[in-house]
């Protein structure tokens, strides 16, 4: 136990057997329970396991491989049957050092966090093991996880070195995780629609000989569509259905306003072209004015979405 609550650590497996006794092995002793998920493996998983000879050691089987959301989702139902309190996701490959855990759980023991989360980018000296084109990738991917998440005090969405709240998981819709490699972004937006405090939490870059089965140009095709889709059932369920606020009233007039002004210009950009006759001053400012005022509405929108960040637990024990 960690502080008097129980502790489960989640492992899902795909193709790790070469460093996955290490990562057991190295598990502190007040660890209760560690959930083995292999999905769909074809090397030899259960030797390394039996080399761990850990009795708290609990291994579950896909039949296939379904991505590591599918394992996940597995893993925190199996965590919830156990009674586990705290909840962590550790991967299997050795990137993820153990030695932090403490520093994951503490928040959410303190009542300051219902999710805690690795940042590889809040210290520098870490930083110059990771190679160039992941840094450049997470900047840009982290930004838009934060317009699709709403958590816009996080950064290094991709890293899965995390930790939950048992009442966060019990809450989660967790059929809407994933898919696959999405799965801490999904895991993200989900958890800001229950209200949940998120945190990042300062854990170093670890990189050696593993092989990441992540492909970049999967990635690359898929996210884009899944982050607007996030974005736009966050804002949707946020703003509209569970409250109609300011936030709703900026984002409407502002796309009305926005979209009138792009369609207006461009129309009547392209009925000129070529005419050698210059626009009229009236045409050019109902074009502009109301692409301006419309910015500005979205802009406002979006200052507002970023101070409705969850910053008190909806379960958090009041103070005796």
């Amino acid at each position: 136990m960690f502080e008097g609550q129980r502790v489960a650590v989640i492992v899902p497996c795909f193709q790790v057997a070469g460093h996955l006794a290490e990562v057991l092995r190295s598990l502190p002793a007040w660890v209760d329970h560690v959930v083995i998920v292999d999905d769909g493996s074809t090397d030899d998983l259960g030797a390394a396991v039996e080399d761990a000879a850990d009795e708290r050691v609990e291994v579950l089987r896909h039949a296939a491989n379904h991505g590591i959301a599918a394992a996940m989702v597995t893993g925190l139902r199996r965590a919830l049957d156990l009674g586990a309190e705290l909840i962590v996701k550790m991967d299997g490959d050795g990137q993820m050092d153990p030695r932090y855990l403490p520093a994951l759980l503490d928040p959410i023991v303190a009542g300051e966090a219902d999710l805690t989360k690795g940042n590889r980018f809040l210290r520098r000296r870490p930083l110059r093991s990771m190679p160039l084109v992941r840094h450049l990738g997470n900047l840009a991917l982290s930004f838009l996880t934060k317009v699709a998440s709403g958590y816009w005090n996080l950064f290094d969405p991709t890293n899965g070195y995390l930790a939950l709240r048992r009442r966060l998981v019990e809450e989660l819709e967790l059929e809407r995780l994933g898919p696959r490699y999405y799965f801490e972004i999904s895991l993200l937006c989900e958890a800001y629609l229950c209200g949940a405090v998120a945190r990042d939490v300062a854990i170093p870059a670890r990189y050696g000989d593993e092989r990441s089965s992540l492909s970049l140009a999967r990635t690359m095709a898929a996210f884009p569509f899944l982050l607007l889709r996030s974005c736009g059932r966050r804002l949707v369920v946020r703003y509209f259905i569970r409250d109609f606020t300011p936030v709703a009233l900026f984002l409407i007039a502002g796309a009305l306003l926005s979209g009138f002004g792009l369609i207006f210009g461009i129309e009547n950009w392209i009925a000129r072209a070529g005419t050698g006759q210059p626009t009229p001053t009236g045409t050019m400012l109902l074009a502009l004015l109301p692409l301006l005022v419309g910015f500005q509405l979205l802009l406002q929108a979006t200052v507002m979405d970023i101070a409705n960040v969850p910053a008190s637990s909806p379960w958090r024990r009041p103070r005796p």
